[in-house]
């Protein structure tokens, strides 16, 4: 099935949204989103454009320089599936960061997004970094993997 040309402008317009990413954009998830759009990433689960977008204005709090960078995209229906890689400067210092994942976003009949649905690995990309955890992490690791000697 071909996808129409407004949900490929949709999604293009989604990811620009993403890359050029400032708090001051922020405004902009009225456009791309339907009113009743569900997040959800490993920490958040919310709907609605308001709180969404509060999940966004918390992340430039957070960390310094947030950067996502598309890598790749596939279109199904009206789904689309972009892989990502997001880098930030953690605010205490330190070196930078870098996770890697995938958003499953779903469109609706308007072309808005109605579900971003994030998938990445948040034991070993944020968990397994942490000072306190990144220890009892990888004794757990080591417990679990296969062990081919």
């Amino acid at each position: 099935m071909t996808p129409k040309p407004g949900l490929e402008a949709a999604v293009s317009a989604y990811i620009a949204f993403y890359e050029e990413l400032t708090p001051d954009s922020l405004v902009q998830l009225e456009a791309l989103c339907a009113p009743a759009v569900r997040f959800r990433d490993p920490f958040n689960d919310v709907t609605g454009v308001a709180a969404y977008r509060a999940i966004l204005a918390r992340m430039f709090e957070d960390v310094a320089a947030p950067r996502f960078e598309v890598i790749d995209r596939a279109l199904s229906g009206r789904v689309a599936y972009l892989r990502w890689d997001f880098s930030f400067q953690p605010r205490k210092g330190g070196a930078p960061w870098r996770i890697e994942g995938m958003s499953e976003v779903h469109f609706d009949d308007r072309d808005r997004v109605a579900a971003h649905l994030d998938h990445w690995d948040s034991g070993s990309q944020f968990y397994g970094r942490l000072p306190l955890l990144r220890h009892v992490i990888g004794l757990i690791r080591k417990r679990l993997s296969l062990s081919l000697t």
